[in-house]
């Protein structure tokens, strides 16, 4: 059995220990939001949270995340302490995506949107080179100056 939290809501699941989270969401739960794009922890498509924490799902057996709490991007405007009040249904960074029109394709654009909101909850006001060296995830519509113009949009003085 493997017993987590995510988005809010407990689940205690028969599967095998060493599936990839990124199945379990997908296939097990039906939470279609997080993407697979390589497998290989490279793209950041399956970017989810795990206490917080950024973490790319599908190279994260479900046996690590045994007993934590897991956001997903269907999870994020609900548990975001960020949540904007005027669209309930979105978090900050949700908003500032569809403000600066981010997306392209918007295949990548869940995992971004993940590693952006946990990398902001622990550096607010980053520089630009924090946020090359920190948001890693691939876009292959090279979206790249609108992300950086949203998370500078999002960034505390």
């Amino acid at each position: 059995m493997a017993n987590f939290t995510i988005n809010g809501v407990q689940q205690n699941l028969d599967i095998e220990p060493d599936m990839p989270l990124l199945w379990v969401i997908r296939d097990e739960l039906g939470m279609t939001g997080t993407k697979f794009g390589c497998g290989i922890a490279s793209c950041g498509a399956c970017t989810v949270h795990v206490n917080g924490r950024a973490v790319r799902s599908c190279v994260t057996p479900v046996r690590s995340v045994e007993g934590q709490n897991i956001t997903t991007i269907e999870g994020l405007a609900s548990v975001a302490a960020g949540a904007n009040p005027s669209a309930p249904d979105l978090a900050a960074v949700q908003q500032a995506w569809i403000d600066h029109q981010v997306p392209q394709c918007g295949y990548c654009q869940s995992g971004m949107i993940m590693a952006v909101s946990s990398f902001l909850a622990t550096n607010p006001n980053p520089s630009d080179a924090d946020i090359d060296s920190s948001i890693t995830n691939v876009c292959r519509c090279g979206s790249y100056p609108r992300v950086r113009k949203a998370i500078r949009s999002l960034a505390t003085a």
